[in-house]
């Protein structure tokens, strides 16, 4: 483990002015004070409130902008042009990882199995979109994270609403053909998988949504994850290739299904996953050994590599 004198003075970058501000928050306040912890000099660093050039008096940064603004490389490009190491993916790995159709289709390119999709708005022919993808679907805006705006939607008649949900988040809506089956989330650090987590909403809950992440308790994550040692080592894998078809580098996520029919199918891919109490992060790497703070210097010492992002 590197010396805490080695990072200089550290901004931890937090909060931001996306939908995912209050979780960034939350995420940015867990972080600081677990490399405060470990000896180093670090400070919070709020893009909303404060103006950007003052990065200049630090010496690396710790990227928790969730969402827009901070995960969809606008802050990489920032911090590349003012030659300041920062955790995480790059400018372009981010860019493509907060567009969820970007993403699909970079997955599709690379033969990478992931749900059958569309753009669609208010003007689509919605008829044609059931018949092509079937029922249920999930709506979902394109540029959010944490859920923000996506809807499961099992009768046509209810698309129109859940299409102008979506929309109050986001110009660009898509529908993916609904997945029945058991969600697993893959943690990666140091650009290695960690174990694979199950993810159990309670029944009253349609998917993993916003309140699931963050604000209920009665979530189950399985470590172990329940599926044999051949296929959780054949899911790691696959979201390897994945994380890395994107672009993706150091740590983040990634979350798939497995299918009634034992096939895994990719969801989507998080380039500065949350680090709250509730996060599955800090979960799977808890499960290899490392401790929150422990896990916060990792991700920090990867600004130490001189990595071309």
């Amino acid at each position: 483990m590197a010396n805490a004198s080695e990072f200089g003075k550290v901004a931890v970058l937090l909060g931001g002015k996306s939908a995912e501000r209050e979780v960034s928050l939350n995420s940015g306040k867990a972080v600081l004070e677990a490399l405060v912890r470990s000896g180093i000099n670090a400070e919070a660093f709020d893009p909303q409130e404060r103006s950007v050039t003052e990065l200049v008096n630090y010496d690396r940064a710790f990227i928790v902008l969730h969402g827009r603004g901070g995960e969809d490389g606008q802050i990489q490009g920032t911090l590349e042009w003012l030659n300041l190491p920062y955790t995480g993916t790059g400018v372009q790995g981010s860019a493509i990882g907060m567009d969820k159709v970007k993403t699909k289709q970079v997955w599709q390119g690379s033969d990478l199995p992931t749900a059958p999709y569309r753009i669609i708005s208010q003007e689509s022919d919605l008829a044609e979109v059931v018949a092509n993808l079937g029922l249920p679907l999930i709506i979902k805006p394109v540029h959010e994270g944490s859920s923000v705006g996506m809807s499961k939607v099992e009768k046509a008649e209810d698309l129109a609403a859940a299409i102008a949900k979506a929309t109050e988040h986001d110009a660009v809506v898509m529908a993916e053909k609904w997945i029945t089956g058991r969600e697993f989330t893959i943690s990666f650090l140091n650009g290695q998988p960690l174990p694979v987590i199950r993810l159990q909403p309670p029944a009253d809950v349609a998917f993993y949504d916003y309140d699931a992440k963050y604000k209920r308790n009665d979530v189950q994550y399985g470590i172990p994850c329940g599926l044999s040692e051949d296929e959780e080592k054949q899911l790691q894998t696959l979201c390897l290739r994945a994380f890395q078809a994107v672009g993706a580098s150091g740590w983040g996520r990634i979350d798939a299904m497995q299918d009634e029919h034992g096939h895994f199918w990719l969801l989507e891919v998080n380039t500065v996953p949350g680090m709250t109490s509730h996060s599955l992060v800090p979960k799977a790497a808890q499960a290899v050994g490392y401790s929150f703070d422990e896990l916060c210097v990792a991700i920090l010492e990867q600004t130490l590599t001189a990595v071309a992002h």
